[in-house]
Formats: C-alpha cells, structure tokens, sequence
C-alpha cells in the first residue's frame, strides 16, 4: 500500500508517492533527492539522520514519509541562504568540528533546534542538546565549541 503526501520541505511544497512502511529518511533520499540526512544505525541511537519536524528534531529514520502530509520538514540542505553558510556551518568549519562527515548534518540540525529554543545554551545545556548525535571522529569538543562561537555570532 502507498501513500500520497503534500509537505514542505525546506520551504518548499513537495508531494511525493511512499510506500506506507517507508522512512523519511528514505524518502528524503531516495524519491526526493536530498541526501544531506545520512543513514548511520537506522535505529534513533546516533543522530545522522536528524531533521527538523515541525520544528521538532526528529532522527528521520523513525518517521514514516507518509506521516508528512501538511507537515513541515528541514534538512541540512535548506540551511544555507544560498551560497552563504548558516553560522553554525561557518563556524564547524572554521573550527575543525567535522572530518568524515556523516554525523555533520545531524550534529548542525541539532544545534539549530537549541539554538532556536535557546540562543544562550551553557556548555552543559550544548552537550544535552546534542547528545543524541555520535561522532566516531572528531570528539566533541570542537563541536561544542563551534555551537558556542555561532551563538555567540548570532546573538550578535
């Protein structure tokens, strides 16, 4: 059985025909071209794969595509304005916070949803926030320190 949905992505109205048992996360990568989300355990357990759900952060491995309809969805590919980075990439870049890069999209996704919820996290409340993301590379503290100097950046 399939499903018919009208969603937003990244602004963006977008309908697509899923299977009824087919992820977001396949969806997003495999009917709808955007391959920023990285499938990396397909469980919920490491946060590759995290996008904003009607302004909620979600592992887009845990959702069905065919829950979308009239929901909006971000990736990581409607993060930039253009050709100008988002701060938070600006600065993950600027501060070594990445070298493989599968859990970079998951980490910045996350980020963004604290940031938004909360523009001047301490150190502790950026570790919560991301810790449902894993990286096997870079450790986390140059992530963390990339989350603080984009706060900082765009509080102003």
């Amino acid at each position: 059985m399939s499903s018919h949905v009208k969603t937003t992505i990244n602004g963006d109205a977008v309908e697509f025909v899923c299977a009824n048992d087919e992820s977001l996360l396949d969806v997003l990568r495999n009917r709808i071209g955007l391959t920023g989300a990285k499938e990396g355990c397909g469980t919920g357990d490491c946060g590759a794969c995290s996008v904003i759900l009607d302004g909620r952060l979600v592992c887009s491995c845990l959702v069905l595509g065919a829950e979308m309809n009239g929901k909006k969805v971000e990736t990581i590919e409607g993060m930039a304005n253009g050709a100008v980075l988002h701060p938070l990439q600006q600065h993950f870049i600027d501060g070594a916070a990445l070298q493989c890069g599968i859990c970079t999209p998951g980490f910045l996704m996350a980020a963004q949803a604290l940031l938004r919820k909360n523009p001047d996290p301490t150190e502790e409340e950026i570790r919560f926030g991301l810790a449902g993301n894993l990286c096997r590379c870079t450790g986390y503290d140059k992530i963390v320190r990339a989350v603080q100097a984009a706060a900082k950046e765009m509080r102003g």
